[in-house]
């Protein structure tokens, strides 16, 4: 009989259970300290429970683990600085999504070269995770694949569903089964109302397929997530960062019932894609948050220890260290300025 199914597959490989990969670098007390505050932290933020800002910065993508540690000791450095105005979470992005082909992130290409060993890429990816969360830094994501929270969920504050995905009902339901906040980012169309259906979805119970720890096939069955939020990023080339776009998502969320709270990514096309506009972005947003307007409650910055990007090489040798492979990020400096100069601001703020 002829052959039906599988005509191109080339191969099944095995993978680590979840499980496995959990036992073998495991989270102790001190990490798990980090996570439970720093989710509940967030809660409160979102809830208008505690006042200081929500700040996710970090790199585009992870590509260098060691280059993405020594960016994430300066930043929790730089947040017990700010602690007081701003709370602070670094964006460790494992997953990219594609719009056509390209490398799909740390997770599923960690040698950078089309092996795809994703054995190794979880493994260097819990391991950087357990380290950030060590220094007492909480971590912001992006999942992706939606087996990819068993593997790693456990080490995660705050999470994003991409503009690529939010209309996936396999995310949404995902999301609803997640352990902390979700940020919906609006469509790359610029689609407001996907975000808000997102939310909806994910705040309600779900059923779907999927793994548990031991990587066994389940039927997984959620209470909902009632933590989701909005991230607005811009799209189809214009932004959606200023007072009228602001004015018709607080519409919006109030229209369908879902609490206030917006956070605005300073980077795609809010930024124009010009990674060097990301601070006029920040330092318009931050001027209507210190006026009390909108409901602004979060910010993102794409960030790295040096400003730009390069293309990606075969030849690891040849990568500048702390430099992006995907999008263009800020510098280091620049960054550091930008949240100094926010705190300040803020403080002063407060004192009137």
């Amino acid at each position: 009989m002829q052959k039906l199914d599988n005509l191109n597959i080339k191969a099944f490989l095995p993978i680590l259970t979840p499980r496995q990969l959990r036992e073998e670098f495991s989270i102790d007390r001190q990490q798990a300290n980090t996570v439970l505050k720093s989710r509940q932290i967030i809660t409160n933020i979102l809830n208008s429970r505690d006042k200081r800002l929500l700040l996710i910065a970090g790199p585009c993508s992870i590509h260098d683990t060691e280059a993405a540690y020594e960016y994430a000791v300066k930043l929790n450095k730089l947040s017990e600085k700010v602690r007081a105005t701003t709370f602070i979470a670094m964006r460790v992005y494992f997953e990219k999504p594609r719009t056509t082909i390209g490398w799909k992130g740390l997770i599923n290409d960690p040698a950078l070269d089309g092996s795809n060993d994703m054995n190794k890429g979880l493994i260097r990816a819990r391991k950087l995770l357990l380290a950030i969360n060590k220094l007492g830094l909480p971590v912001a994501t992006e999942f992706l694949e939606p087996i990819i929270p068993q593997y790693l969920a456990d080490l995660v504050s705050w999470v994003a569903i991409g503009a690529r995905t939010i209309e996936s009902q396999t995310h949404r339901e995902m999301a609803s089964g997640l352990s902390m906040p979700v940020g919906f980012k609006n469509g790359t169309d610029g689609d407001l109302q996907i975000a808000i259906n997102a939310i909806i979805s994910a705040r309600n119970p779900q059923s779907f397929l999927g793994i548990n720890l031991n990587g066994e096939p389940s039927v997984i069955h959620t209470d909902g997530n009632k933590l989701g939020h909005i991230v607005l990023r811009g799209g189809q080339g214009r932004p959606n960062y200023y007072e009228e776009d602001l004015k018709k998502t607080n519409h919006l969320l109030r229209q369908h019932d879902l609490p206030a709270a917006i956070m605005i990514d300073c980077s795609h096309e809010n930024s124009d894609k010009d990674h060097k506009k990301q601070s006029v972005v920040f330092n318009y947003v931050l001027k209507r948050r210190l006026h009390g307007k909108y409901n602004i409650k979060g910010i993102m910055l794409e960030s790295n220890l040096s400003p730009g990007n390069q293309v990606i090489s075969r030849r690891k040798k040849e990568l500048f260290y702390g430099v992006s492979i995907t999008d263009k990020c800020i510098g280091w400096k620049t960054t550091e300025k930008l949240i100094l100069s926010a705190h300040k601001a803020m403080l002063i703020a407060l004192s009137k």
